[in-house]
């Protein structure tokens, strides 16, 4: 390929740089794009207002949040939730009143159909000498009641076809109400899906670089925080995990060579359990071996030829 290779419109093929060019310019087709740095929140932000965190808490999963975020998160999702229960137990209520009246209903047609089926029951004595008489009385009877009977239905039939106008559509069935189903009382978490209480969130207690700086200065610098046990600097590229009982932040390198050894605190001194020891969720560095998904996508319509 030449130097102007790219701005040549002159060649017989219809290059991938031409075929990505036009699909980014048509508004067809799904979009993908790759994140850079920028794009990435630090170890220390929030998940749900993006900011760097005044007092921080960690669910079990290892996700950051601000506390007041998460708990009007929570506090929102609690009355979403009773809402839509209690538009589920309205539904419900209507459905039993109908099935109530449903049930009456047959229940009327079911004795009105009882008292047909006993009026037409015989209840006089038959007289033997009259029998052949009232025979073909009511063969005769029958033959014009037959008749009769077609005539009506054929009437019926032809009343039936007949509609009012060609261009009214009369017998569309109605669209029935989509059917609520009973809503999960349980909060789920915004990242991980999982169920959420404010029993769950762990304080977290980041050591500062530099004590002597005020909150102002604090997040002005791009090394704030450092590991509580090692001071080494923390970072998105630095793997970290929080302790339990004294919520410290620690790196993972001095989970593996230090605390697993004795599997105390060092800050508080308790024991520690495995649950105890929660890794945290930090974001990419922009290289593609941190092992988050740095990549975008945006589904658009596809052009059908």
């Amino acid at each position: 390929m030449t130097r102007h290779g790219k701005n040549c419109t002159a060649g017989a093929v219809y290059t991938y740089h031409e075929k990505k060019k036009d699909t980014a310019a048509s508004g067809y087709g799904t979009q993908s794009v790759r994140l850079g740095k920028d794009s990435i929140k630090d170890f220390d932000c929030c998940c749900l207002s993006l900011q760097p965190c005044r007092d921080p808490v960690v669910t079990p999963d290892g996700y950051l949040y601000e506390k007041e975020a998460i708990l009007e998160y929570i506090l929102h999702q609690k009355t979403e939730i009773a809402k839509k229960m209690k538009a589920y137990e309205k539904q419900k209520q209507a459905l039993k009143s109908e099935g109530q009246l449903e049930s009456c209903t047959e229940e009327r047609e079911r004795v009105e159909k009882f008292k047909k089926s006993e009026s037409t029951i015989v209840s006089k004595p038959i007289n033997p000498f009259t029998s052949g008489q009232s025979k073909e009385t009511s063969s005769q009877n029958g033959s014009a009641g037959s008749a009769g009977a077609s005539t009506s239905t054929d009437e019926s039939g032809s009343s039936s076809k007949s509609l009012p106008s060609f261009w009214i559509p009369s017998l569309t069935p109605e669209a029935k109400p989509t059917l609520l189903k009973k809503p999960s009382k349980a909060v789920l978490c915004p990242m991980s899906g999982r169920p959420l209480k404010m029993s769950d969130l762990i304080p977290v207690r980041f050591t500062p670089l530099d004590p002597s700086l005020d909150r102002v200065a604090l997040l002005t610098r791009q090394d704030r925080y450092v590991c509580a046990v090692t001071k080494d600097t923390l970072g998105n590229s630095v793997p970290c995990a929080v302790l339990r009982p004294s919520g410290s932040v620690v790196t993972m390198e001095c989970v593996e060579k230090l605390i697993h050894k004795d599997m105390t605190d060092p800050v508080s001194g308790d024991k520690l359990k495995d649950k105890d020891i929660i890794p945290l969720q930090r974001g990419g560095t922009g290289f593609s071996g941190s092992g988050v998904h740095l990549r975008a996508t945006e589904a658009r319509p596809v052009m059908q030829a």
